[in-house]
């Protein structure tokens, strides 16, 4: 097995299928994927709390745990902000997870200062050496997704905090939101020697394109999960509107090979 490092390399473009639950990472692997990520939303719909550092942190460290236990691919989970503004807690919260079986995490910056972000990164940076985890770490900026900066200084701050986050010990940037491909092109080499990883999004380009543009790593996002959720909402609206069960069954999974891919114990 490749390690997850490793999936980054120059030339590489990996390709994250987020997953939200046990369920959803082993079906994922079965398509073939390198490595699972968690998507924070996601994990925190299926289990009735909101995305946006809501979730419980033992109710993340859980989820990790269950999902970890089902697949034999490198985890990587998204932490969001670190569902708190102290490095210390923030620390903490990693060192659970790392203990559940994640190998990366996902840490943004959001609407926080990017000095906050680098004080993050680097308290979880030490607690993954004491825990012996080659721990990648993605820092997430989000001024194209959030408009943190004006359209024509999108790419110079991000390049600016991707430049500060690396300093902090990151190993690689994730820009959501971004998908004109001179600005991709831009950032890939604003952000070198780091991986730039970007989010699927209506209009960026497939990866053939962003493999010549030199990213190294597309994830899904939401995507996978809001998929799932809206199919099982316009079946279930049928369903109590009339009652058929055809429809029910257009599309779904086997019961028994889908049953036979998770362990008993």
């Amino acid at each position: 097995m490749s390690t997850f490092r490793e999936l980054h390399a120059p030339g590489r473009l990996l390709i994250l299928p987020n997953a939200w639950d046990a369920g959803s990472a082993r079906l994922i692997q079965e398509c073939g994927a390198a490595a699972i990520a968690t998507t924070s939303s996601g994990v925190a719909w299926a289990r009735g709390y909101p995305d946006g550092n809501a979730l419980p942190t033992r109710v993340l460290a859980t989820a990790i745990a269950e999902i970890a236990r089902v697949i034999g691919v490198p985890l990587s989970a998204d932490v969001e902000a670190g569902y708190s503004d102290d490095p210390r807690a923030v620390a903490e919260t990693v060192k659970a997870v790392i203990g559940a079986g994640a190998v990366g995490i996902n840490l943004e910056d959001g609407a926080g200062t990017p000095d906050l972000l680098c004080a993050k990164i680097e308290a979880v940076r030490a607690a993954a050496a004491l825990a012996g985890v080659d721990l990648f770490v993605n820092a997430r900026t989000d001024v194209f997704l959030k408009r943190l900066a004006p359209p024509d200084r999108a790419v110079e701050a991000t390049i600016e905090r991707a430049r500060r986050y690396r300093a902090a010990g990151c190993d690689g940037i994730f820009v959501p939101g971004l998908a004109e491909p001179e600005a991709i092109r831009a950032l890939v080499a604003g952000v070198a020697p780091l991986p730039l990883n970007v989010m699927a999004y209506p209009g960026l380009p497939a990866a053939s394109g962003l493999r010549e543009l030199g990213v190294r790593r597309l994830s899904a996002g939401a995507a996978l999960a809001s998929a799932a959720l809206g199919r099982a909402r316009s079946r279930a609206g049928a369903f109590l509107a009339d009652g058929r069960s055809e429809a029910l069954f257009d599309e779904t999974v086997e019961y028994g090979p889908t049953n036979a891919l998770f362990p008993r114990s």
